[in-house]
């Protein structure tokens, strides 16, 4: 616990977090351990969060034994956040993706037939109860009121689920559940009010360029400074564009932008590696031309392996 401690310490005060939330964080690593069977699931992010006033918000919350809701525009880092407290709280950490399908038995567990007798198949839910975990409500505002309702008593001050058939399962102190969602996806919908009511809700901002800036140096940290600004020069720019509405959020994909940084390494020319990362994450001919103008202003079509990696 002291070597994993250490490297979280130093993120949080890289982050310059409050030392009385690191203090209590630290009590809270002292007081709850992870049970062996699961601390496979505790691990460090690849890419870790940025972003002094919305760590604090969310740590604070979570030591209180709130669950939160991270509510924003793709490429907001809502996903990014959440693996990050999982790892700063050593918790176990449970991801369950939200569609137009998922039902109660989803989440919760649902009878299997075991050496010729009915037993639950613990479900994401359960297993986050019984061991203490983080659940990552992932897209939550996809599934029906209806198969969300199950959880208004576990994620309320009851902190129980309750299984017809099944004992009554408590909560292990340490379970916290954060939900995230985006606005205007195909398939969305209004969450209802009382589920809303059971969390503390954050409203994720856009990202700039010292937190583009930060995604990048941790995955390239040998990469040329000029280059890697204009590459978050680009991603910012795509941002704008999404925002007023000119493009869709399509080619606004972090993700591909580090894959596309990461395919120079091959040997890949930088604009073949965004087309594939960005450009052609849009299917539409108008838009397309659009992001290959602003793609022009920031990254030149004579640059190689060598403008990036010296």
């Amino acid at each position: 616990m002291r070597d994993h401690w250490t490297e979280i310490e130093k993120y949080l005060e890289d982050q310059k977090i409050a030392q009385e939330l690191i203090g209590e964080l630290r009590d809270f690593h002292m007081r709850y351990e992870v049970e062996d069977q699961v601390k496979e699931r505790v691990e460090k992010p690849d890419i870790l969060f940025y972003g002094k006033k919305i760590l604090e918000m969310s740590i604070a919350a979570l030591l209180q034994g709130d669950n939160l809701l991270l509510s924003g525009a793709k490429a907001t880092g809502k996903n990014v956040l959440c693996e990050t407290l999982a790892w700063i709280f050593g918790r176990p950490e449970y991801d369950i993706s939200f569609h137009v399908n998922t039902d109660s038995a989803d989440l919760i567990g649902t009878d299997t037939f075991i050496n010729n007798e009915v037993r639950l198949r613990k479900g994401p839910i359960y297993q986050c109860a019984e061991f203490g975990g983080f659940g990552i409500l992932d897209e939550i505002n996809m599934a029906k009121n209806d198969a969300v309702s199950v959880l208004h008593a576990t994620l309320d001050h009851r902190r129980r689920i309750d299984i017809p058939g099944y004992n009554r399962i408590l909560l292990h102190p340490a379970t916290r559940f954060i939900g995230t969602m985006n606005y205007g996806y195909a398939g969305t919908r209004e969450l209802n009010e009382a589920l809303v009511s059971r969390f503390m809700v954050i409203d994720m901002p856009e990202m700039d360029e010292d937190s583009v800036l930060f995604v990048l140096r941790q995955h390239f940290p040998d990469g040329e400074k000029s280059a890697l600004k204009a590459f978050a020069g680009l991603f910012l720019d795509l941002q704008i564009k999404a925002y007023h509405g000119e493009i869709s959020t399509k080619s606004l994909d972090l993700r591909g932008l580090v894959s596309a940084v990461k395919a120079t390494r091959s040997g890949l020319s930088p604009i073949d590696a965004i087309q594939m990362g960005i450009i052609n994450k849009s299917f539409d001919v108008f838009e397309k031309e659009i992001i290959e103008d602003v793609v022009s202003t920031r990254i030149p079509s004579s640059w190689t392996g060598k403008d990036i990696w010296g």
